[in-house]
């Protein structure tokens, strides 16, 4: 059994328009909603084992924040392929992942974040978690799958258990849809 967790950047700031959306920070709410996260993931007690993250200043930055509120530093594995990147070539690179690692956080961006999940988890009804991800997968919002399998490239759509969706407004309704989307 492997766990994955899926970390989508916290909310970015749009104020300058000349910044490449690879340079986008966080908003002061982003930067709330990150660090709120990242005390949630230390009180449920993933141990990830290696973290993955596109380089982009957001995410940078979320996985900064979250970390100082989680009380742990982590050796990131920077990987521009996920930058941007569609379900599909997410999926690729956990299937390259050595099988000694029993967890990975992977923190990204949507739309391939929540692509992940509508790959690999069923769409027969059974998982609520799911069915909320269809309806929004805000920024800042944490997922977790169990992966019934021995070795990452042994990966396959349609076979994992969603066991957690935590968004921001779940914890701090002030971080809500009408805050952050």
């Amino acid at each position: 059994m492997k766990t994955l967790g899926l970390f989508r950047h916290a909310k970015s700031d749009w104020t300058d328009a000349r910044a490449r959306d690879f340079d986008r920070p966080l908003n002061e709410r982003g930067a709330r909603g990150a660090r709120l996260m990242g005390q949630h993931i230390k009180a449920a007690g993933y141990p990830f084992a290696r973290v993955i993250a596109s380089p982009a200043v957001r995410v940078a930055e979320t996985i900064e924040l979250a970390g100082e509120a989680w009380g742990r530093s982590f050796a990131i594995e920077w990987d521009r392929r996920i930058y941007l990147a569609s379900s599909q070539t997410l999926i690729e690179l956990l299937r390259e992942l050595p099988d000694s690692l029993p967890s990975v956080l992977l923190v990204g961006h949507n739309p391939g974040t929540e692509d992940v999940i509508f790959d690999l988890v069923p769409d027969d009804g059974s998982s609520p978690l799911r069915d909320e991800v269809e309806i929004k997968f805000p920024t800042a919002t944490f997922a977790v799958l169990q992966l019934p399998i021995d070795r990452w490239a042994d990966l396959q759509e349609g076979t994992a258990a969603m066991v957690e969706l935590t968004r921001p407004r779940d914890l701090d309704p002030s971080l809500g849809p009408e805050l952050i989307d």
